[in-house]
């Protein structure tokens, strides 16, 4: 981060300077994608103005404050390009993440004709049902199609990171099908 300072209507000392290069440097722990910070301190009238610009990628933040210490008003500055960059970086950061695809929807089904001979016109209905795959180990998988009334369960399998079909052929066999 490159930090300028322009001083205007008086002669800019050593401490001033020192002390808007340490006050920048606070901002940096806010948002790290600042590329430079131009301050311009002026005094007119008895009046003390601050004008800070922060360049970022894709983003110019400006503020200004007037004091009537040089001190105060770098202070004032700093603190209302601080409270920008929380608002921008609020605003960058997605806080309404998308919930997963799992739990938009765990299943739904429909149902849908073919005509499969065009001469005597016979249908055949196709029943659709979609499902998600949760991430099971085998064991889980069984403990799991034990418990619900369908004779399948498809499920991702931990050891393989693939799909897999386990079907209950009866009580005690079971029948996995993996691609």
């Amino acid at each position: 981060m490159q930090i300028t300072i322009t001083a205007r209507h008086f002669e800019l000392t050593k401490a001033i300077r020192d002390y808007v290069e340490s006050s920048c440097q606070k901002l940096n722990r806010y948002f790290d994608h600042i590329i430079t910070i131009h301050a311009t301190l002026s005094l007119e009238d008895n009046r003390n103005i601050c004008e800070l610009s922060l360049h970022a990628p894709r983003y110019v933040l400006k503020s200004q404050a007037e004091e009537m210490d040089m001190y105060l008003a770098i202070d004032s500055a700093v603190d209302k390009l601080e409270a920008q960059i929380k608002k921008l970086k609020d605003r960058i950061t997605d806080h309404q993440k998308k919930k997963p695809l799992k739990e938009q929807f765990i299943s739904y089904s429909h149902e849908s004709d073919i005509l499969v001979n065009p001469e005597n016109h016979t249908r055949k209905t196709i029943k659709t049902k979609r499902t998600v795959a949760e991430t099971l180990s085998l064991q889980e998988a069984l403990d799991k199609l034990d418990r619900q009334k369908e004779n399948f369960l498809i499920f991702r399998n931990v050891e393989t990171d693939k799909l897999n079909v386990l079907v209950k052929k009866d009580e005690q066999n079971y029948k996995l099908i993996e691609p």
